[in-house]
């Protein structure tokens, strides 16, 4: 399977994330259900480790590459508590609207840290997205 197909499994798959946490966070405290999730994910990151016999590399892993993944993972905890915050108060539309605007600040870093080239289509894509982000997290009567 290429990139852009796992990456349409990915988008659907957010989807569909969104609104089961969501209907999860119902009577539940943001960061418990946050927890939960978590540990879900865990347990099936482990699982699919060892199914695909990846586990083995572990050692191989370069201090570089344990200190971005440590701070992709502290990224990824204060993503993931701020987004549960704001879906136990919010609109899954809206939330998620804006959430996906990091598209954003992807594109930025991915330019300064990566040298990853912008394009006037990137940019005009990436300004589109955030647009419609901002559009859908609009409240209306």
């Amino acid at each position: 399977m290429n990139w852009q197909l796992w990456a349409v499994v990915s988008a659907v798959a957010a989807g569909i994330t969104s609104i089961f946490a969501k209907m999860g966070l119902a009577h539940v405290p943001s960061n418990l259900g946050n927890a939960v999730r978590t540990a879900i994910v865990l347990v099936l990151s482990l699982v699919i480790l060892v199914a695909s016999g990846e586990h083995q590399r572990a050692s191989t892993l370069s201090s570089r590459a344990w200190l971005f993944l440590a701070l992709s993972g502290t990224a990824t905890a204060v993503s993931w508590v701020a987004y549960f915050k704001a879906l136990s108060m919010g609109s899954a539309t809206a939330v998620t609207a804006i959430d996906r605007s990091s598209l954003a600040v992807t594109m930025v870093l991915s330019a300064l840290l990566l040298h990853e080239r912008i394009t006037w289509r990137s940019l005009l894509g990436v300004t589109l997205v955030v647009a419609g982000a901002m559009l859908a997290s609009i409240k209306t009567k």
